[in-house]
């Protein structure tokens, strides 16, 4: 398996080449040459399977012969070895629950798995590995977590100082040792801006071996695609395939979801759950891509106004507009309507929506509306305790603290204050070489 420039610019390369770079020298994502079909029958006896069988099953055509058999399948296991429960809400909404993992994040996932498959390959290096990353919200505190400690690979997070919340604040800026945290005075989009200006800085690279943690990267991007295999494996009613709905901001998820589709997955139909970020719910209804200043919500980590991964989601469908119409619908949905969710589903279900999931349940329900007899799983992408500030005034009740949590609190954050300034992100990452 080689992976191609979506910008046409750069020779192809394999796996290993496209983890340690992150983004083509002509800036393009990478993307695959093929999408590979699952194995005959695989599907059909998916309840046979245990997790780590499912996830080698997929990810092993993406890897080729970059990774030994005998390490992926360690750095498979110690990816995925959380729970991965589908939860049913009512009668026709199930949970997907994303937040088991150590950061209570779906991200763990592409977090881990990355950043076992870069220490491999950097294993023998001479030369320290500066990863790179912007973060919305959950990217920072999985990619710290994954990173923490894996010698030879430094990692610097940009994150908008003010639109984290308290408990992802803490999960990224209280690790120390080679991770360090910048709280940048500007949005997401600010961050991601001064980020691909690096990458595209000729003589940064040439002085510091940089790759990048974000969901452009494909070892972040394409183990998300397990969880789906994982949601599929658990739904009782297998001759009709689930409606899912995804809360989306930069689009890495759910364009997973999409590849696992075209693979053979079967899902009857895909949900983009946007906040008021409408980019995509816009172009959805007039083909007219249009990037927006990112708007803060009480869904941070889908603040994003020009999402990096949706370019990916366009290339699985050849840019033929009718087609992703027909296999995916999106909605926007308001601050005032994810509080009203959160209430209602507390009250009337007895279960605790995030803010994001809030996004994504009340994304399905619209979409049911229209379509009474169809059932459906929402991805409840993080544990709602990582916004406690947000949820426990609309429930008027504590939310549960995980030990994981527990032992954050009262801790000192390290980070460094910085403006949109990329020459001294360029200073700070030159004096850490």
């Amino acid at each position: 398996m080689n992976y191609y420039s979506l910008n046409g610019q750069s020779p192809k390369v394999n796996f290993k080449e496209a983890t340690i770079k992150g983004q083509a020298p002509d800036r393009g994502l990478y993307f695959p040459e093929f999408i590979p079909a699952l194995p005959k029958g695989f599907i059909e006896n998916i309840d046979n399977y245990s997790y780590e069988e499912i996830a080698l099953t997929v990810i092993s055509p993406y890897i080729a012969d970059t990774i030994p058999v005998s390490e992926l399948k360690k750095i498979v296991s110690e990816t995925i070895n959380f729970d991965f429960s589908l939860i049913s809400v009512n009668d026709n909404i199930y949970s997907l629950e994303l937040f088991h993992g150590p950061t209570l994040a779906f991200k763990d996932v592409g977090a881990r798995f990355m950043s076992r498959c870069m220490a491999h390959f950097t294993r023998n290096n001479d030369k320290h590995v500066t990863v790179l990353v912007a973060t919305s919200g959950d990217t920072g505190g999985a990619v710290a977590n994954g990173f923490y400690g894996v010698d030879g690979v430094n990692v610097v997070i940009l994150y908008p100082s003010g639109k984290v919340s308290n408990v992802q604040e803490l999960q990224l800026t209280t690790l120390g040792k080679n991770i360090s945290a910048l709280e940048v005075n500007g949005t997401f989009d600010d961050c991601q801006q001064l980020v691909k200006q690096a990458f595209n800085d000729t003589a940064l690279n040439h002085e510091l071996f940089l790759t990048s943690a974000n969901s452009i990267n494909i070892a972040r991007w394409l183990p998300q695609q397990f969880y789906y295999f994982f949601a599929y494996q658990q739904w009782p009613d297998k001759k009709n395939p689930p409606i899912i709905s995804v809360p989306s901001g930069n689009f890495g998820n759910i364009c997973a979801g999409l590849l696992a589709n075209r693979s053979g997955l079967p899902v009857r139909h895909f949900i983009a759950a946007c906040n008021a970020n409408d980019i995509v719910p816009a172009y959805l209804q007039d083909g007219n891509y249009q990037p927006k200043k990112a708007l803060a919500t009480l869904s941070n980590a889908m603040d994003v106004g020009n999402p990096s991964n949706f370019i990916r989601v366009l290339e699985l469908f050849h840019k033929e507009f009718n087609s992703l119409k027909n296999v995916l619908s999106s909605y926007s949905i308001s601050d005032e309507e994810t509080k009203k969710t959160i209430a209602e589903v507390y009250t009337k279900h007895n279960y605790l929506l995030d803010p994001h999931g809030a996004v994504g349940y009340l994304s399905l329900e619209k979409y049911m509306e229209q379509n009474p007899r169809e059932k459906g799983i929402f991805l409840e992408t993080a544990h709602p305790v990582k916004f406690y500030d947000v949820v426990e005034p609309i429930i008027s009740s504590k939310v549960p603290i995980p030990s994981s949590v527990q032992s954050l609190l009262g801790r000192e954050k390290h980070r460094m204050p910085m403006e949109v300034d990329y020459q001294k992100l360029k200073d700070y990452l030159l004096s850490r070489s």
